[in-house]
């Protein structure tokens, strides 16, 4: 990137002197050092340069109200005069964290009343790992530890939260722990082969059951899955996929965790991908769309049965300084206010992801592309060497030569492997989406290019 504010040089020197990024490579970055973003308003972000950029990644998959909305500033400043921090320990609450709660219960499935909070979603997991594993202990099945996870699973990058994903670059890197296991991902394009997608979606459900019968019933706690995976590339199950495995966990006395984080709060045009797929979780974790990303906070729902179990347990030693925050909790409560007001999630299923997922589909005839799907406010875009075969580029690196093209031409697109993502804010608009759209068709021609 070229630099022309003596500013970007000044903020890329402090990077390379003091900052320690998340998922980055250090000597990269050192080299190159990081673009700048300065300001944001709406679905779009301006660097240090002055370059105006399309959000198509809403952020981290969280900025669902877009950015700039003054309700959630004045409800962060109301709260932090009135009180600007207290914890839920020790027999303590307060109103923000209490009405909060009552919120998201009114927004979630049917049964799930009740909620612990968190500071994340890697938090939601690591509460989820001890949760389930507790729950059996009262219920007498202390022996029921094993977590049952997917390959390329997402579920955060705590060690907890690495361990239940299934991601082996987080696992080289000290993301492991014992007591759990991972299955086959209903990865259809990269890993269907021969088999139609719905045989290749019954095939990855069934080895749940298997694993079940491998590790034994009254050995596994709980199965934990997104329902449609995110930062693995955006994975739609086949349809076959989720009828499948539903049937098997009615079949077994395991827990069912739903990681919501991405899906949760509108993404799927509806509240929860639960919904959309009709599942029923015994857990589901949430996050980042809980308060557009404006402040950190995440959670836990718990289904009733299991909350009774809990509730007459004694002690559960778990909890974060931050859990229940009262500021993110202000936040949250005017976050899921315009949610439900202007009714965003209803125009995202009934107008602008229809529209999206229309004009993303107009890419399958690009050469270089060779699957294009997606759900509600997310899609995927598979780069190829080969449409037929869906044979890829070896050892080309297509996925970040197109990820540098979008941010060099006013696009943030995010690369996983070959496979080009997004994930625009909710409020995103017709006009923004043919501008999505249009930036996305010049990086591909862009990429093929460079290609030959």
């Amino acid at each position: 990137m070229s630099v022309k504010n003596p500013q970007t040089r000044e903020w890329q020197d402090l990077s390379r002197d003091h900052h320690l990024a998340p998922f980055s490579d250090y000597k990269q970055l050192k080299e190159k050092g990081p673009r700048i973003i300065t300001k944001a308003k709406g679905v779009h972000l301006w660097d240090s340069e002055g370059n105006k950029i399309l959000d198509g990644m809403a952020g981290l998959w969280c900025v669902a109200v877009g950015y700039g909305r003054e309700e959630l500033a004045e409800a962060a400043a109301s709260q932090m005069r009135e009180l600007p921090y207290y914890n839920l320990f020790f027999q303590t609450a307060h109103p923000p964290a209490l009405e909060l709660a009552r919120a998201i219960t009114e927004v979630a499935p049917a049964g799930m009343s009740h909620v612990f909070f968190t500071g994340s979603g890697s938090e939601g997991n690591d509460t989820n790992l001890r949760m389930v594993r507790h729950y059996w202990a009262l219920k007498g099945k202390p022996q029921k530890q094993v977590i049952i996870g997917r390959v390329n699973g997402y579920h955060g990058s705590t060690v907890a939260g690495a361990a239940l994903g299934g991601m082996s670059g987080m696992h080289e890197q000290g993301g492991t722990l014992p007591g759990i296991v991972h299955i086959a991902q209903p990865y259809w394009f990269g890993e269907g082969g021969d088999m139609t997608p719905d045989a290749f979606g019954v095939w990855a459900a069934e080895q749940l059951e298997k694993k079940i019968l491998e590790v034994g019933e009254d050995n596994v706690a709980a199965f934990i899955a997104e329902p449609i995976q995110g930062a693995g590339g955006v994975i739609i199950p086949p349809e076959t996929y989720w009828p499948k495995i539903k049937e098997i966990l009615a079949k077994y006395e395991i827990l069912f965790i739903a990681d919501e984080v991405i899906c949760g709060f509108g993404r799927t045009g509806q509240w929860f991908g639960t919904d959309y797929y009709g599942l029923k979780p015994d857990l589901m974790t949430i996050a980042k769309g809980l308060t557009s990303g404006y402040i950190p906070m995440g959670g836990v729902i718990v289904r009733d049965e299991v909350a009774a179990v809990l509730s007459e347990g004694g002690d559960f030693n778990h909890g974060f300084t931050y859990s229940g925050h009262p500021v993110a909790a202000a936040v949250a409560l005017e976050n899921l206010r315009i949610l439900r007001d202007e009714k965003i999630i209803e125009r995202v299923q009934a107008e602008t992801a229809p529209y999206l997922q229309k004009r993303l589909r107009e890419l399958n005839d690009h050469p270089l592309v060779g699957e294009v799907r997606g759900l509600g406010m997310l899609g995927a875009i598979e780069l190829v060497k080969d449409k037929a075969t869906r044979t890829r580029y070896e050892s080309k690196g297509v996925g970040m030569i197109c990820r540098q093209f979008c941010f060099d031409n006013g696009l943030i697109m995010r690369a996983v492997g070959d496979t080009m993502i997004i994930a625009p804010p909710l409020v995103i608009t017709c006009e923004e989406i043919d501008e999505l759209v249009e930036k996305a068709r010049k990086c591909l021609d862009l990429t093929l290019e460079a290609l030959k």
